[in-house]
């Protein structure tokens, strides 16, 4: 049988289930958003509305699909998903669960309420229909209990992260009457259809990662009352320097919610005994706070509070709130200079200071305590391990972790200071092993087994350095396989200088020559941040604008030597892909972009326009969609895009900005997206692919200029935008226009690029553009001056 999931509906409209409408509108999938019948207000009254009406019945959906378009960071990918989803109630659209292919729960954390509504589901549902509990800790099995066989058959958990878009992890919870092809369909339509990364679990309380994650959040609090140490200074400590989120402990728990948290904790609680149940009843003055709804982000105060432009800790033992302080130690500066994370780790765990006490505290207890849970919680210790790096987004897991700072000295301290090591840990080491990893296989029951392989997923480490055609400082082609090439930047911030457009036009003539076609990407970051801003404020302050010259036009050309190379070219963007990285994207042959691509040509934040053919590119995009009928509105909106700096939030809302058309692509799983440019490279070639031809452009002239400097002008008037800013939009707008040529005139591309480059010129030698550059380097954002 094949199973097709093409219309889903979700019952509760909460922050979580519409959240998991809304990626369902992301992916293209329609959704039925269903939630009880509330009560008739006093406004609806007043307006001569009844409980008989529609808007009435379906308030809570349809106020939660309204909701979404508000909400930040946002759930739909672009606000025309929205029309994705539609609005009902549980009496009257209860049958029309026949509809659909799958449906989610995602009701009130009650055990007795979801089993009164299976039970009305179990009537309606069609049968095959998959059902599933988006539920974080109570027992699936309770849930189905005493339900039809078919609904047995095809239920489990499907425990999605908030918010939904953004988590990558899914935890699919199968019980022992889920058929198997249930459990593996499921699985493969998480990960290719809604880009998730899939962890079975066991059906335990909150599962996988909010029982380690709940744990070692816990920990921390009450090490740090221990310790005396401050909220701030935990979270100085606990984010990026132990792999974890800039969010670290506390700031994640404002943005849960502490109302969320202490329920999640009370799962663990109910069912726990011993050390467990006492680590999992949180201190009094968190129960406090939660009495004072003092619940973090959504409240408006939690274990920070904002007032004006200071961001106050509370203190708990008062929970008054004060200035926020940071942790001062010789280990925390000795990290920071550290390049990997393993020797971070090393420093701060080992360190004899306030630093390495904290650490060692926090690190210690979570370690052992996810060993001893491991096979209870979960099947293996590489399930345990991404479900924390997907779930609470630390870059390495508990068993990863513990290999960083060394097993064995690290089991040595533990029993030196009176702690129970699991014993299959301690065979492990007495067996002759190091390590809970040996390259692609990890420890398994006495033995090393190799780490689930999705072969559609290219892991760019692990075909170094056999398959480097050649590489030099800021990039390398690596050969794919296939007869397909990769183009991967690896210079500071993935940043465009000399040495990569070397690379760019080297690696076009290797694959002319023997390669079916080239893949533009790399597994930084973010695909590309643009030009090396440094390097041109550096020869701009030198007076050296020859050499900044010879550099924008080697960039133009190679962005040439992409649009029209004989073997295809499609690059592969995901997260920021801006300026520079936006212009290597536009002349490729396809774009397969990763839902989470922010593309935008944003140079007038640094006092410039674009220079490498981003113009012109951005501007061939919106005349294609067009078919050249009006030149006027083509202008206009590459105008307002480039002015305007416009990054879009998502993959899809770049095709509503032009930087994406038809002939590119969207890919939601990011793990995916090499196979996917790769696959379409092959597909290009073997349709025969030819370059497109080089075509006179129309443009819009002088009366165009002048329309387009008009808005840009009343802005000025209006006080919008400085002298300086208006002067940058002179640049753009004449660029764009062809210059001082009647509207319709055709010109070659070259005549474009030539007005692009002197502008770009002529900006960077301002004064109050240097400053801007020298803004954005020194404070990360930009100057209005």
């Amino acid at each position: 049988m094949t199973r097709q999931i093409r219309k889903v509906a979700v019952i509760g409209s909460g922050v979580m289930g519409s959240g998991i409408a809304a990626h369902l509108a992301n992916v293209g999938i329609p959704s039925l958003l269903l939630d009880i019948v509330p009560d008739l207000t006093p406004q609806e009254e007043a307006k001569g509305l009844t409980l008989e009406d529609k808007a009435v019945r379906n308030r809570l959906s349809t106020a939660a699909i309204q909701k979404l378009a508000k909400q930040k960071p946002a759930p739909l990918s672009s606000k025309e998903k929205a029309s994705y989803i539609e609005a009902g109630n549980l009496e009257d659209d209860l049958h029309r669960l026949q509809e659909v292919d799958w449906i989610i729960e995602v009701i009130v954390e009650n055990l007795s309420i979801k089993q009164q509504l299976f039970k009305k589901v179990d009537e309606v549902r069609k049968p095959g229909t998959i059902v599933s509990s988006n539920t974080s800790g109570i027992s699936i099995k309770a849930m189905s209990e005493g339900l039809s066989e078919d609904f047995q058959a095809h239920f489990l958990g499907t425990h999605f992260f908030n918010p939904p878009r953004y988590l990558k992890l899914l935890e699919i919870i199968p019980t022992e009457k889920t058929k198997d092809d249930v459990t593996t369909f499921m699985k493969a339509f998480a990960e290719e259809v809604l880009g998730k990364g899939v962890v079975e679990c066991k059906d335990t309380p909150n599962f996988i990662a909010n029982r380690i994650g709940t744990y070692g959040l816990l920990v921390t609090v009450n090490e740090m009352i221990k310790g005396g140490y401050s909220v701030g200074e935990v979270d100085s400590v606990t984010g990026p320097l132990l792999g974890r989120p800039k969010s670290a402990s506390f700031r994640t728990l404002d943005v849960v919610g502490l109302d969320t948290f202490l329920h999640v904790a009370k799962n663990v609680y109910d069912v726990a005994s011993g050390d467990e149940k006492a680590t999992f009843d949180p201190p009094p003055f968190m129960k406090e706070m939660a009495e004072k709804r003092w619940l973090g982000s959504k409240s408006g105060q939690g274990f920070y509070l904002k007032q004006g432009k200071e961001i106050l800790e509370i203190n708990p033992a008062t929970l008054e709130y004060g200035e926020r302080q940071k942790l001062k130690a010789p280990s925390v500066e000795q990290a920071k200079q550290a390049k990997k994370l393993p020797d971070k780790l090393k420093v701060l765990a080992y360190a004899n200071d306030r630093a390495g006490q904290l650490i060692w505290n926090l690190l210690k207890p979570v370690l052992l305590y996810s060993a001893d849970k491991a096979y209870e919680i979960a099947y293996d210790i590489y399930a345990l391990d991404q479900a924390m790096k997907w779930g609470f987004g630390w870059e390495l897991g508990p068993f990863e972790t513990w290999d960083a700072i060394g097993v064995a000295k690290s089991v040595e301290r533990m029993e030196a200071e009176g702690d129970t090591v699991p014993s299959w840990v301690k065979e492990m080491l007495e067996s002759g092993q190091e390590g809970f990893y040996q390259g692609d296989t990890f420890y398994h029951e006495g033995r090393y087994e190799p780490k689930p392989v999705n072969e559609k997923i290219v892991h760019l480490r692990s075909l170094k350095p056999d398959k480097v055609i050649f590489k030099n400082s800021g990039a390398s082609l690596l050969d794919i396989g296939d007869d397909v090439a990769l183009l991967e930047f690896h210079s500071p911030n993935n940043s465009i200088g000399a040495d990569v457009i070397q690379m760019i036009n080297k690696s076009l003539k290797e694959v002319e020559q023997n390669y079916k076609g080239l893949v533009i990407n790399n597994q930084g970051k973010n695909f590309c941040v643009g030009a090396n801003l440094m390097m041109i404020l550096m020869e701009a302050q030198d007076d050296n604008f020859f050499e900044i010259d010879l550099v924008v036009r080697g960039f133009q050309q190679a962005m040439a030597n992409i649009r029209y190379s004989q073997k295809p070219v499609v690059a592969a963007p995901f997260g920021m892909t801006l300026g520079g990285g936006t212009e290597i994207c536009l002349p490729s042959a396809s774009i397969q972009a990763s839902l989470e691509t922010y593309m935008g040509l944003v140079e007038v934040g640094v006092g410039l326009i674009p220079g490498g053919g981003g113009n012109k590119e951005l501007y061939l995009r919106n005349l294609a969609k067009s078919d050249g009928k009006d030149l006027q509105a083509v202008a206009n909106k590459t105008f307002e895009t480039i002015a305007m700096a416009k990054v879009s939030t998502s993959a899809q809302e770049a095709v509503n900005h032009g930087f994406l058309g038809l002939k590119d692509g969207i890919v939601i799983n990011g793990d995916l997206l090499i196979d996917r440019a790769k696959n379409e490279v092959i597909h290009l070639a073997a349709k025969g692919y030819r370059p497109p031809e080089r075509a006179k452009i129309p443009v819009v002239g002088e009366t165009g200029y002048a329309t387009m400097l008009l808005g840009a002008k009343t802005m000025k008037y209006g006080g919008m935008i400085s002298d300086h800013d208006l002067k940058i939009a002179e640049k753009l707008a004449f660029s764009l226009a062809g210059g001082r040529v009647a509207k319709g005139t055709l010109v070659d591309e070259q005549y474009l690029l030539d007005l692009e480059r002197e502008a770009f010129l002529s900006l960077v030698a301002e004064p109050k553009s240097q400053q801007r550059m020298q803004y954005m380097l020194t404070k990360g954002k930009p100057l209005r001056n």
